[in-house]
C-alpha cells in the first residue's frame, strides 16, 4: 500500500500543474484584459504599460506561469484585482475556515439522517417505510436550493420564529443551522438511497445467510457482517464530500450572507479576478485529489480483500 500511496502522491503535482496551466491560459486569453480590470477607467498608456511590467504581464506566457508556480509554492498567489492591497492567500485563508465549518455541519447532518433512514429502508424492504423513505429522498434530492431556502426560512423564521434568518457566527452558533440543513438535505437523500441499495445487496449474500443459519442474533449479523460491507459505497460518497469543505456553496453562502469561499468565488467571477479564480481552482483540485486518495486508502480498512496494485 505504501508504494501505491507514493505513486499517487507523485502524480498530484503533475495533475495540479496541468490544471493550473489551463486555468492560467484561460485567465490570460479569456474575455477582459487583467490590466484593464485593474486600471478601470484610468487608461493612460504609459501607466498601463508600467503596471503591466510591474506585474510581469509583458513576459511570455510560459515564463509568467513559471513565475506564478514558483511563487505559489511559497504560498504567494498574487494580489487580488478586486480587493486592492489584499493578497489572494489572505482572502482565501480567512474564508476557507468559514466554508469548512459550514460544509462539516452539512456533512454531519447528511450522515446522521441519511444512514439510519437508509438502514431502516433496507430492513423494511418492500414495505411502506421503504417506499416512504425512498420517495422522500427523491423529493429532497431534486429540490434546488433556491426553493428549499425560502421555504425553510418561511417556516422556521417567519412562522415559528425559532431560528435567525441570516449572518454567520461560527460552528456553534444558531445561524449555522438553517444553511447546514439546506445543504445537508440533498446529501441526506443521496446517502439514504446509497445506504439502502448497498445494504439490500449485502443482505442477499451467502455469508449473511450462513451467519443466520448458525443461530447468530439479528443484531450481531447486521452489525458484524452487513454494516461494514454495506458502508463501502457510502464511504466513497462521504470521502468525496470532504473535498466540498474547501469549495464552499455559492448559492447558500450568498443567500445567507455567509463570508465563505463560495461567496468569494462568485465575487471573483463577476469581477474577473483571475488570481483568485486560479488559486481557488488549484485549491479545489488539490482537495479532490486528496479526498480520492483518502477514499482509496479507506477501502483497504473497510474490506481487507481489496488489494492495491
Amino acid at each position: 500500500m505504501g508504494a501505491y500511496i507514493v505513486r499517487r502522491l507523485l502524480w498530484t503535482p503533475v495533475l495540479l500543474f496541468i490544471i493550473g496551466l489551463i486555468t492560467f491560459f484561460l485567465s490570460l486569453y479569456g474575455p477582459g484584459d487583467p490590466i484593464q480590470i485593474i486600471m478601470q477607467q484610468y487608461q493612460d498608456p504609459a501607466i498601463v504599460q508600467r503596471v503591466r511590467e510591474q506585474r510581469g504581464l509583458d513576459k511570455p506566457v510560459l515564463v509568467q506561469y513559471g513565475i506564478y508556480i514558483k511563487n505559489a509554492l511559497r504560498g504567494d498567489f498574487g494580489e487580488s484585482f478586486k480587493f486592492r492591497g489584499q493578497t489572494v492567500s489572505s482572502l482565501i485563508g480567512r474564508r476557507l475556515w468559514v466554508s469548512a465549518q459550514l460544509g462539516l455541519a452539512s456533512l454531519v447532518v447528511s450522515l446522521i439522517l441519511g444512514i439510519p433512514f437508509g438502514l431502516l429502508a433496507a430492513q423494511r424492504q418492500g414495505r411502506w417505510q421503504d417506499t416512504s423513505i425512498i420517495s422522500g429522498s427523491l423529493f429532497f434530492y431534486s429540490m434546488p436550493v433556491f426553493i428549499t431556502a425560502p421555504f425553510l426560512l418561511m417556516v422556521f423564521v417567519l412562522w415559528l420564529k425559532i431560528l435567525p434568518s441570516h449572518g454567520w457566527g461560527g460552528l456553534f452558533d444558531a445561524r449555522i443551522i438553517m444553511p447546514a440543513l439546506i445543504l445537508g438535505l440533498p446529501g441526506t437523500a443521496f446517502i439514504a438511497r446509497m445506504t439502502r441499495n448497498s445494504t439490500v445487496e449485502v443482505l442477499s449474500q451467502d455469508y449473511v445467510r450462513t451467519a443466520r443459519s448458525k443461530g447468530l442474533s439479528e443484531f450481531r449479523v447486521f452489525w458484524y457482517h452487513v454494516l461494514r460491507n454495506a458502508m463501502i459505497p457510502v464511504f466513497t460518497v462521504v470521502g468525496l464530500g470532504l473535498a466540498t469543505l474547501v469549495s464552499g456553496a455559492i448559492i447558500t453562502e450568498t443567500y445567507f450572507g455567509i463570508p465563505g469561499i463560495g461567496r468569494l468565488t462568485l465575487d471573483a467571477f463577476f469581477a474577473r479576478d483571475y488570481p483568485i479564480i486560479t488559486a481557488l481552482t488549484l485549491l479545489i483540485a488539490g482537495a479532490y485529489v486528496v479526498a480520492n486518495l483518502i477514499v482509496d486508502i479507506g477501502y483497504r480498512f473497510l474490506d481487507p480483500r481489496i488489494k492495491f496494485e
